[in-house]
C-alpha cells in the first residue's frame, strides 16, 4: 500500500501544507465542513485549507473512479464513500495528490481560490451518520490501572486476554471537536453513604481513545473473518470517551456503563484513511510470556505483522487559570497506539463473530490508551489514583478530576523515519457547568 503518495520528497503548492504538523500533502484526510454557515459538504484537509470536493467536481477535476468516490463524499456525510471500500477511496487519494502536488499543471494551481477554503472560516461536522457506536476496552494498561483501584489482587477479569471486551455505546450523543461538554447529572453514592443522591457529577474524567470508522459492512449472520477485517476499515480519528466516574461506579454493575458514558463522546472531525497510515503500521507486540494465544478466529498472520500503529497520542489540559495567564496547555500524558492489547481487526472479527452486522459509518472506540509508565496514563482516574493523589499542574493548581472551565485537548502524530509525519488534528472539549434546574 506504500506508493508515490507517501514520497517524503513531494511537496504541495498549497504553502501552508509544507511542514504542516497534521495535514501535509501525504495525509489528505476526509471530512464534512460548511463554509460561512452554508450547506455541509465533503472536503479534504490540506495545510490550513480545505479542498472543496463539490467545487472540484464542478470544475471537472475529478473523473473516473476518483470522480465516483468524490461524488460519494461530496454530500452531507461520508457514509456513501465508506460503503465503496478501499479501491475508489485510494483512487480519490491518488488524484487529489496529483492535483495538490507542486508539479500540478499551472492551470490547476490557478484554480486554488475556487476549490480551497480557509479552515479558520469553516465549521467541521461529524463526518458520517453514525448508526451504531461500540466502545472497546483494549488498552490493557488502563484496564490494569483501573482494576488495581478496585481489585488489587485481581485487576483483570478472567475473560480479558481471551475476548476483546466491549459495550454498545450511544451514537446520538457523539459530537465533533469543539462542542462544549455539559457536566452530567446522575445518581452518586460514596462508600460511607447509606443511600445514593442525585446531582451533578463530581468526578468527571476524560479517556484517550482511537476512533475507528467502519467502511463496507457485513450481512446479518455473516461474520467478517479476521483475514478480511482490514478491508472493512474506512479510517481513524481521535475519540474522547468522557466519563462520569462517580455515577459509573454506582450504576455499572451488573450490565456496564450507562448514564456515565452516554452524555457525550467527542471526536476529531477528520478521517485519517488507512492509505495515509500505510507507512506507520507495526507488528502487533508479542504477548507476555504465559498469556494465552488468541483463539483461531482472532488470529491472522497479516494482522499480527501489520495490525498495530506507530501513532503517539497526547492529552493536554488548559484550565481557566492557565488561560487567564496566557499559559500554554499542559501535556498530561503521551502513549502509543501500539500499547493496545487487541488490534482493530481483532475487535472487528470479534464484534461480528456472533453474526452482528456492521454498517458503513459505524464507529468503534479502542478503549483508553495508556502506556505502562505514569507519563502515558490516559485518564485522570489513573493519574490521580482514583482521586486519592491530586495531579500537580504547572499553574500551581491541582486536579483530582475535571473542573468547570477545563479544556481537554487530544492530539496524535504518526511518524517513521523516511516518511513525512502526519497528524490527526485536535479533539477538544471545554467542561461547561450543569445549569440550575427547578427541583
Amino acid at each position: 500500500m506504500i506508493d508515490h503518495t507517501h514520497d517524503a520528497a513531494r511537496r504541495s503548492w498549497v504553502a501552508s501544507a509544507r511542514g504542516h504538523p497534521d495535514f501535509p500533502l501525504q495525509n489528505l484526510p476526509l471530512g464534512i465542513f460548511s463554509h460561512h454557515g452554508d450547506t455541509p459538504r465533503g472536503g479534504v484537509a490540506i495545510g490550513d485549507h480545505i479542498l472543496d470536493l463539490p467545487a472540484a467536481l464542478e470544475l471537472g477535476l475529478l473523473k473516473g473512479e476518483a470522480g465516483l468516490a468524490a461524488e460519494a463524499a461530496a454530500g452531507r456525510s461520508l457514509n456513501p464513500l465508506f460503503a465503496l471500500g478501499a479501491g475508489p477511496r485510494a483512487a480519490l487519494r491518488t488524484r487529489l495528490f496529483e492535483l495538490l502536488a507542486d508539479d500540478a499543471p499551472p492551470a490547476v494551481q490557478a484554480l486554488g481560490p475556487r476549490i480551497l477554503r480557509e479552515t479558520a472560516a469553516c465549521t467541521p461536522h461529524i463526518p458520517a451518520e453514525i448508526g451504531d457506536y461500540t466502545d472497546f476496552f483494549a488498552g490493557i494498561h488502563h484496564a490494569l490501572n483501573g482494576g488495581r483501584l478496585f481489585r488489587p489482587d485481581n485487576p483483570l477479569l478472567a475473560n480479558y486476554k481471551y475476548v476483546p471486551v466491549a459495550y454498545h455505546g450511544r451514537a446520538s450523543s457523539i459530537r465533533p471537536s469543539g462542542t462544549p461538554v455539559r457536566r452530567p447529572e446522575g445518581q452518586r453514592k460514596l462508600a460511607e453513604e447509606a443511600a445514593p443522591s442525585f446531582g451533578p457529577c463530581r468526578n468527571l474524567d476524560y479517556e484517550l481513545e482511537l476512533g475507528i470508522w467502519i467502511g463496507p459492512g457485513n450481512p446479518l449472520g455473516t461474520p467478517i473473518p479476521i483475514a478480511e477485517a482490514h478491508a472493512h476499515i474506512a479510517g481513524f480519528c481521535l475519540l474522547n470517551d468522557w466519563s462520569a466516574r462517580d455515577i459509573q461506579s454506582w450504576e455499572y454493575q451488573p450490565l456496564g456503563p450507562f448514564l456515565a458514558k452516554s452524555f457525550q463522546t467527542s471526536i476529531s472531525p477528520w478521517v485519517i484513511t488507512p492509505e495515509a497510515m500505510a507507512p506507520f503500521r507495526l507488528p502487533q507486540p508479542p504477548r507476555p510470556a504465559g498469556d494465552p494465544a488468541p483463539l483461531p478466529h482472532l488470529l491472522a498472520e497479516y494482522d499480527q505483522s501489520h495490525g498495530a500503529l506507530n501513532l503517539a497520542l497526547e492529552v493536554h489540559l488548559l484550565t481557566p487559570v492557565m488561560r487567564a495567564r496566557g499559559m500554554a496547555p499542559q501535556r498530561l500524558s503521551r502513549a502509543g497506539a501500539d500499547k493496545l492489547y487487541w488490534t482493530v481487526a481483532q475487535m472487528m472479527a470479534h464484534h461480528t463473530s456472533g453474526g452482528c452486522n456492521l454498517n458503513p459509518g459505524d464507529l468503534f472506540g479502542s478503549g483508553t490508551i495508556s502506556a505502562p509508565e505514569e507519563t502515558g496514563w490516559g485518564s485522570l482516574m489513573e493519574l490521580s489514583r482514583g482521586g486519592r493523589q491530586p495531579v500537580q499542574l504547572d499553574s500551581g493548581e491541582t486536579r483530582r478530576f475535571l473542573a468547570d472551565g477545563d479544556e481537554v485537548i487530544f492530539r496524535a502524530r504518526a511518524a517513521r523515519e523516511g516518511f513525512v509525519p502526519i497528524g490527526f488534528g485536535e479533539c477538544r472539549g471545554v467542561v461547561a457547568a450543569q445549569p440550575e434546574r427547578p427541583r
